[in-house]
């Protein structure tokens, strides 16, 4: 359960929490969203639900259904070809402005991450810790590049990716694979070798694109085989 801590920003608070709420999966992609139970589930009134709701909407992470309400955003297999191909020239960018902007302190956080991905993987943990994992990584990559533009474009091609990698890591964890490449992209970046990092950003963006979208098209598939039985 996400709890509310009371504070100046209620509503900056409820939007915080009802994204995570969607981002965890835990309101799966083209389920109805409730006010009335959104607003019991964190103690407050609807009006901050309400608004909460109208900023994730401009978010495109809710969407309005045909017969009223809302739900959340429902992505296919060609929605995470498009972000895929979004990330792969953003986060070419980033890497290139990582390797020479970096910090050591970030560098030193980016190989903890790294070595929590190997750690993590050879224990077969929770898909949403790896998920997780993947995400600090290539957020601080963003991050140390020092540009804040850059990083404010990426995450909000993270919200959404973060909508259909839920979905397809909890139905195949091998889909998630972390542990070697983000090594490589790390190491690319440690030595300040810019071709190599783009290189190898590239490489591991675009096996992670093959893998979700084909996880996304079984998924696709079997949900229009059970409405049509």
């Amino acid at each position: 359960m996400v709890s509310i801590q009371r504070s100046q920003s209620l509503r900056q608070q409820v939007y915080q929490a009802i994204k995570q709420i969607i981002l965890q999966g835990d309101l799966a992609s083209g389920e109805r969203v409730i006010e009335t139970r959104l607003a019991q589930q964190l103690q407050v009134s609807r009006t901050p639900i309400r608004e909460a709701i109208g900023q994730l909407k401009r978010e495109q992470l809710i969407v309005s259904k045909s017969n009223g309400g809302f739900k959340v955003a429902t992505l296919f297999a060609g929605d995470a070809a498009q972000l895929y191909d979004c990330r792969i020239a953003l986060e070419q960018l980033a890497v290139k402005g990582a390797c020479e902007q970096i910090t050591s302190k970030q560098l030193k956080q980016l190989e903890k991450y790294v070595l929590q991905a190997e750690k993590s993987q050879s224990s077969k943990p929770e898909p949403l810790k790896l998920l997780e994992i993947d995400y600090q990584f290539h957020h601080l990559i963003a991050e140390s590049s020092g540009n804040q533009w850059l990083l404010d474009i990426l995450e909000g091609v993270f919200d959404k990716m973060a909508l259909l990698r839920v979905q397809t890591t909890k139905h195949n964890p091998q889909v998630l694979e972390i542990r070697l490449e983000h090594r490589e992209v790390y190491q690319a970046i440690a030595l300040k070798k810019v071709d190599l990092a783009q290189s190898t950003i590239r490489e591991h963006l675009t096996r992670s694109k093959a893998r979700v979208v084909s996880e996304m098209e079984i998924i696709n598939n079997t949900k229009l085989h059970n409405s049509q039985s």
